[in-house]
């Protein structure tokens, strides 16, 4: 208790500094990683990531300095030639995306360790500490370093919120931006120049090997919770510096442990909570979605079922055993519990001595349902040319999920007819009385 408040007390002047710019790099990382994530250019960013290196090495040996106004732009400068190399590899060449992103990646890597080893050897004094590039140092960053990445994510938000709408347009419709008349291949390159941005000041604090994640994994978490991209923007961001405060809240307590690794690894743990948990499409939400649709399909297959019996025998307030029901079709005994149970709830099914009823309005559903049944087997026999004894397993799969209003439209196309391929009749609702 005395760490945690010790650590959001920010009393002392380093943790001060490496937690306000570990949570505002996140932060900022994640609103261009939104971008790149819709874009399709996750691949990408990680090459992106990688390619900085030599960058950096080269900015080191003209400036022997390692202040982070120095390195950026050989970063930058070097990001941007490998978003270049790919794009060039893509059209000029017979190369596909991947394998020409892999290409760069390992190429510009290559480089970059080779120029980083070379500077260990035989470079300028003041080099020590340059390997840190490679998983990030975050407890090494300065005050000035801080101001430098502030003023770097302010220009990086400005600069979005200025062209959020076509932005917005050019990661969800490009061709319908471009026939608007819009510069895609200019907004292209602002995007590419955002991400190359964010990814040269993450670096020192989370590394060459692990920005991909900082850049990415927010987003992607982000994704579950929300379809508007103004939300999933906020959300991001909000994962961003959450997991950006935690990584380092953890490396703080365990100094042993190094923060860029532990804000990736709590980013990859609000990921997973997301893909769980999400509302919008999280296992969870799925999971409770498909298991409601599947009590449907049971309950909906159980009035189908009595009506039918009803039908045969003109009477469809007859209350019917339980085994017999079970006899005209396979109910698993669970199942058909919980569909007496709901549908009693709804005063669909009325439970006699006898054994089962429908009450009224559970006859008028189990027509609508019949109607649906028979009308889709005539539909597909008529308009698909399919035969009348393999069309019963595909009604039996459509007609959960039909509308009314398809229903209706259906009724259209076939005329109101009255009976189905097997010449049983279709059930109409009766005629409202005045």
């Amino acid at each position: 208790m005395r760490l945690f408040w010790d650590f959001f007390s920010f009393q002392d002047p380093n943790v001060r500094w490496v937690s306000l710019g570990i949570t505002l790099m996140c932060a900022s990382t994640a609103v261009v990683g939104v971008f790149a994530f819709l874009r399709k250019k996750a691949l990408s960013g990680d090459a992106v990531s990688h390619a900085v290196l030599p960058g950096i090495c080269l900015a080191f040996l003209l400036t022997e300095t390692k202040a982070a106004w120095a390195l950026l732009p050989g970063a930058v400068l070097t990001g941007l030639l490998s978003l270049w190399c790919i794009d060039r590899l893509t059209q000029d060449s017979r190369l596909k995306p991947d394998t020409a992103i892999a290409l760069v990646l390992s190429v510009f890597y290559g480089a970059g360790i080779l120029l980083l080893t070379l500077i260990q050897n035989n470079g300028p004094e003041g080099q020590s500490g340059l390997d840190k590039f490679l998983f990030g140092k975050a407890a090494a960053l300065l005050p000035e370093d801080m101001w430098v990445f502030a003023a770097f994510c302010g220009l990086i938000l400005l600069l979005i919120i200025a062209h959020y709408e076509t932005f917005r347009l050019l990661s969800f419709h490009p061709a319908y931006a471009q026939s608007r008349g819009f510069a895609v291949r200019r907004l292209e390159a602002l995007l590419s120049l955002l991400t190359v941005g964010v990814i040269a000041i993450g670096i020192q604090a989370v590394g060459v090997v692990l920005m991909a994640a900082l850049l990415i994994t927010p987003a992607a978490a982000a994704r579950y919770w929300s379809h508007r991209l103004s939300a999933i923007l906020w959300i991001a961001a909000g994962i961003g510096a959450l997991g950006g405060l935690m990584g380092t809240f953890v490396s703080y307590t365990y100094p042993r442990m190094p923060t860029g690794p532990w804000v990736v690894a709590t980013l990859s743990f609000l990921a997973f909570g997301s893909v769980l948990l999400g509302p919008k499409k999280g296992a969870w939400v799925r999971y409770r979605q498909a298991r409601r649709n599947h009590q449907k399909m049971e309950e909906e297959n159980l009035l189908k079922c009595l009506y039918q019996m009803g039908e045969a025998a003109q009477d469809w307030q007859k209350a019917w055993p339980r085994e017999e029901i079970a006899h005209r079709r396979f109910f698993k005994p669970r199942a058909l519990r919980r569909s007496i149970r709901q549908l009693r709830q709804k005063k669909y099914l009325l439970v006699q001595p006898q054994g089962l009823a429908l009450s009224p309005e559970g006859i008028m559903a189990g027509r609508r349902i019949t109607r649906i049944h028979r009308l889709w087997e005539l539909y597909l026999t008529q308009h698909l040319q399919l035969a009348q004894d393999h069309v019963h397993e595909d009604a039996e799969a459509i007609e959960h999920i039909i509308t009314p209003e398809l229903e209706k439209a259906l009724e259209a196309r076939l005329n109101y007819p009255d009976l189905d391929p097997h010449q049983s009749p279709i059930p109409y609702d009766p005629p409202q009385t005045q």
